[in-house]
C-alpha cells in the first residue's frame, strides 16, 4: 500500500548539518535508522529518480513518517546511529548504512532473589528504580544486556515460585536458576549488586571485583569458576567498547531547546546520561499568540517533569522567570537537588545549541506539515464540491475475522492532523456476522446518536471505507438522524487493490470522482482510510484475544464472567493464570481454594508443574 508520507514536504524542512534520521511506520515503530554527514542530501537520495533496490523500495512503501536528530559532528551521528540501532533493532537495519512517560528498570531489592524488570508509571513501590530511558526499546536492550552479563532472573514471581526444574534461560546461560537452588542467596545477591553498579556506570568497580574473584578462584585451583569470571570480564569490556563516548564525564542532565516556525512551537529534550547523548524527544506544546519563550519553557518543565524524575541539571535555551521555584519543586519530587541553568559555557552550551537545532528541525517539519495539510483540505473541498473547506473529517472502517468479534473504528483528522483523543471504537452488537453494511450502520448510528450530538462536533465530511452499497446504507442512517446534509463519500479499492486504483464515490454521482492518484486530496483520503483500517484492526485483534482467553476459562464450574475478568486482570492474561500455582490462584479476589484447584487442573491435567 502506498505510504502517506510526503517526502517532498519533509525534505524542505531538513538541514545540511550532520545527524541521524529515523523512518517510522503508521504505528510509530522504527523501521530504519541512518546517519548522514548532510541530512538533507542523504534523505533526498531515497526519493530521487534513480532506481532503488528491492529492499529500499519495500522500506519506502512502509514509511509513514520520519524524524531526525541533529548532531554536532558526523562522528557523533555515527555513535548515535549505533546506539539507536542497538536500542530499536529496526527491521531494515541489517548492517550499518553509510557507514511519546519515560520507562525505568525496576529491581526488587526487597526480595531474597531480586528481579530486574521493565517498569513504567509510579515509582513509589519497594525496590530500586533506574532511569529514565528514552524509550521502551532502550530498557529492553539494557535488560537483555544485564541478563547476558550477570545472569539475573527476569521471570515473574509466579513463574519463579512454581518451577521444579531450570527453564531454558539457564540452559542458554542467561540465568543461574535461583528458582531451584542452583545458586545460593549470597552469591545471587553479589551478582545483583554487580548488575546495579553496571547500570550506575561503575563498570570499573565491577571489573575490579570480578578480577579479584578470578584470582582467588585460581589460587584455590577452582579453574572452572576462574574461567567463568574471565569470560564475564571479557564480555563486559566488549560492551564498554561499544558504548558511545563523549566529553561530558559522568554528567547527567537534560538540555531543552525551543524553536518556532510559522506559529508551530517545538521543544526538544536532549538526554545526556553519563556524559553521553542517550537520545532526544520532541514536544509540541499548544501555545497562544504572544507567549514568551520563558513562559513556554516554564510550562513544559512543569508538565513534563511532573510525570518523571528530573535529572540533577536542566539546561535551558531561554531564561525562565520562575526558575528557582521550579527547581525547588523538582528537587522535592525527585529526591535530589535539581538546578535549572541557562547561562553556561563550553560543552553545556554546545548541548543547548544541539537541542535548539533539533527543536528548529521539529518546528520546521511541523510547520511544513501544517501548510501541506491545509492545502490538502483546500483541494479536497474543491474536488468534492463541498460548501466550505473542511476542518474536521471522520472516517469509518470495519474489521473482523470471518464475521467474528467485529469492531468498527472512527478516526478523526482536524486542522492539525490526526486528533487521536477523538478516535473511537465500537464493538458491533446487532449486525449479523460478516454483514459490513449493518456494522457500519450501527457504528454511525451510535456515533451520531441524538443524545451525543450535544457533546460532540459534527464533521465537515464523512468518509466510509467502502463502495456504493456501504455508502447508501450509511446515508440512510444519517437521513434518519436528521443529518442528511452531512457530506459523505466512500473510498473503494479497485480490482487490483492497488492504491493507484482507489476510487472516490458519492451517492449522487453516477461515476467515480476524478481525483488523480497522486493528488494531495487523494493522498489525504488514503491516509484517513489507512488510519481507520489500522485502528479498527488493532481493536479487533484485542477483542479477539480477550475472547480466546475468556473462552479457555468458560468451562470451569463456578468461574463466572466477573471472576474471569478479575482473574485475567490479576495475572495479566491467560499465560499468567496457566503458570500460577494453587496458592497464587487462591490469593486472587473471589477465588476459593477449591475453585483455585479446578482452575489449576484446567491447565495441568497431567499433574505436573
Amino acid at each position: 500500500m502506498a505510504s502517506p508520507f510526503d517526502a517532498a514536504a519533509f525534505l524542505r524542512t531538513l538541514t545540511q548539518r550532520p545527524g541521524v534520521y529515523r523512518m517510522l511506520d503508521a504505528d510509530g515503530k522504527v523501521l530504519y535508522v541512518g546517519k548522514a554527514k548532510h541530512l538533507k542530501r542523504r534523505v533526498a537520495s531515497y526519493f530521487g529518480k534513480r532506481p532503488q533496490d528491492a529492499k529500499t523500495r519495500t522500506l519506502l512503501q512502509a514509511v509513514a513518517s520520519m524524524d531526525v536528530t541533529v548532531t554536532g559532528t558526523e562522528q557523533e551521528a555515527l555513535l548515535l546511529e549505533y546506539n539507536l540501532i542497538k536500542t530499536h533493532k529496526p527491521r531494515f537495519n541489517v548492517v550499518l548504512r553509510d557507514d511519546k512517560s519515560y520507562p525505568y528498570i525496576h529491581v526488587s531489592t526487597d526480595q531474597e532473589f531480586p528481579l530486574f524488570e521493565f517498569h513504567r508509571g509510579s515509582r513509589t513501590g519497594a525496590g530500586r528504580f533506574f532511569g529514565p530511558f528514552p524509550d521502551a526499546g532502550a530498557v529492553r536492550a539494557t535488560l537483555q544486556q544485564l541478563q547476558k552479563l550477570f545472569r539475573i532472573r527476569q521471570c515473574s514471581d509466579t513463574y519463579f515460585a512454581n518451577r521444579s526444574r531450570p527453564c531454558l534461560q539457564y540452559q542458554i546461560q542467561r540465568c543461574t536458576a535461583p528458582c531451584v537452588g542452583l545458586i545460593d542467596a549470597a552469591d545471587y545477591r553479589r551478582d545483583v549488586e554487580d548488575a546495579i553498579r553496571f547500570i550506575e556506570g561503575r563498570g570499573a568497580d565491577v571489573l575490579e571485583g570480578l578480577a579479584a574473584r578470578m584470582e582467588q578462584s585460581a589460587a584455590q585451583l577452582d579453574y572452572e569458576r576462574a574461567a567463568r569470571y574471565r569470560d564475564q570480564i571479557a564480555a563486559i569490556r566488549r560492551v564498554q567498547q561499544q558504548q558511545a563516548i563523549d566529553s561530558g564525564g559522568e554528567t547527567d542532565l537534560d538540555a531543552l531547546g525551543l524553536a518556532e516556525e510559522q506559529g508551530q512551537h517545538c521543544v526538544a529534550i536532549l538526554m545526556i546520561r553519563g556524559g553521553r547523548v542517550l537520545g532526544s524527544r520532541v514536544l509540541y506544546p499548544r501555545v497562544a499568540d504572544g507567549t514568551s519563550a520563558g513562559e513556554i519553557l516554564s510550562a513544559v518543565i512543569l508538565q513534563h517533569y511532573l510525570a518523571q524524575s528530573a535529572p540533577p541539571e536542566i539546561l535551558l535555551s531561554a531564561p525562565v522567570a520562575d526558575a528557582d521555584l521550579l527547581a525547588q519543586m523538582l528537587t522535592g519530587r525527585s529526591g535530589h537537588a535539581v538546578a535549572l541553568r541557562q547561562r553556561v559555557r563550553g560543552q553545556r552550551r554546545r548541548w543547548i545549541l544541539l537541542a535548539v537545532g533539533n527543536a528548529a528541525e521539529g518546528a520546521r517539519s511541523r510547520a511544513a506539515a501544517a501548510a501541506t495539510l491545509q492545502e490538502q483540505y483546500r483541494q479536497l473541498g474543491e474536488a468534492l464540491a463541498l460548501p466550505t473547506v473542511p476542518e474536521r473529517v471522520e472516517c469509518f472502517d470495519i474489521s473482523h475475522t470471518q464475521g467474528g468479534e467485529t469492531v468498527a473504528s472512527c478516526v478523526v483528522f482536524n486542522a492539525a492532523g490526526p486528533a487521536r483523543s477523538d478516535y473511537r471504537r465500537y464493538n458491533i452488537r446487532s449486525a449479523e456476522a460478516g454483514d459490513d453494511y449493518e456494522a457500519l450502520a450501527e457504528a454511525v448510528a451510535r456515533r451520531f446518536a441524538p443524545g451525543k450530538l450535544a457533546q460532540t462536533v459534527v464533521p465537515d465530511l464523512l468518509l466510509i471505507d467502502g463502495g456504493r452499497g456501504q455508502l447508501a446504507r450509511v446515508s440512510q442512517v444519517l437521513e434518519e438522524l436528521g443529518l442528511a446534509s452531512l457530506p459523505v463519500f466512500g473510498i473503494a479499492k479497485g480490482t487490483g487493490r492497488r492504491p493507484d486504483q482507489d476510487r472516490i464515490v458519492g451517492l449522487h454521482q453516477a461515476a467515480a470522482l476524478d481525483l488523480p492518484a497522486g493528488s494531495p486530496a487523494m493522498h489525504l483520503l488514503q491516509q484517513l482510510r489507512d488510519e481507520a483500517h489500522r485502528f479498527a484492526l488493532t481493536g479487533h485483534r484485542q477483542r479477539r484475544g480477550r475472547k480466546q482467553a475468556s473462552s479457555s476459562l468458560e468451562e470451569i464450574p463456578g468461574l463466572g464472567p466477573r471472576r474471569r475478568r478479575a482473574l485475567l486482570r490479576h495475572f495479566g492474561g491467560l499465560q499468567g493464570i496457566a503458570r500460577a500455582g494453587i496458592e497464587d490462584l487462591a490469593a486472587a479476589a473471589g477465588i476459593s481454594r477449591a475453585l483455585a484447584g479446578r482452575i489449576y487442573g484446567r491447565f495441568h491435567d497431567d499433574g505436573n508443574t
